[in-house]
Parts: C-alpha cells; structure tokens; sequence
C-alpha cells in the first residue's frame, strides 16, 4: 500500500503505509541537507528494512561568471568599450559532450 501527503508544499510519496508525522520527519531531514527549496520526496522501504530516500527540488538560480585578465564578472552591462571589446575578440571554445561522471 501506498501513501501521499502534502507537507509544507511538498508532495510526499511512500511504497507503504506511514504517518503524516513521519512523512513530516522526512522531509525535514531532506531539507536540513539541501539548500534548495523542495519540490518532492519519494521514501521507498527496502527489503533490508532500511529506507531510500529521493527528492526534487528546484535549482537554484545559476549566472555565469566570465575571467578576463584576471577579473570576475558576471553582466556585461558593467563592462567599459575596452572590456567589451576584448571579450568579443575572444576565441571562443566549445564544449564537449563526450565527459564522465565522477
């Protein structure tokens, strides 16, 4: 049997019957090790008895950081004439797809 709650404004998704105290428990400790906010979690009983736990959350807000000689920055918009320029007259590389996990 399984079990779905709402807590806090995440779903929460068993493969057997548990409290809404302990789906709460759950999804504390998931959000005490994310920094996140949390969308899902899914808790699967294993037949050791023990517990899987897999989450969701949505990603935090990502900006591109650009190195020129030596400065970080993130917009354009704060560059001068010179500093865009050279960054246009950049060699730009690309990116390989073939890259393995660690």
């Amino acid at each position: 049997m399984s079990t779905k709650f709402q807590i806090d404004g995440v779903n929460v998704i068993s493969n057997f019957e548990m409290a809404e105290r302990e789906a709460q428990n759950y999804v504390d400790f998931v959000r005490s090790k994310i920094q996140t906010p949390l969308v899902e979690v899914e808790v699967r009983l294993c037949n050791d008895g023990k517990v899987d736990l897999k989450y969701l959350a949505r990603g935090a807000r990502f900006e591109r950081l650009r190195r020129i000689t030596g400065y970080l920055t993130s917009d354009l918009k704060f560059w001068n004439d010179a500093k865009r320029a050279e960054e246009s007259e950049r060699v730009k590389h690309g990116v390989s797809k073939n890259y393995g996990y660690l």
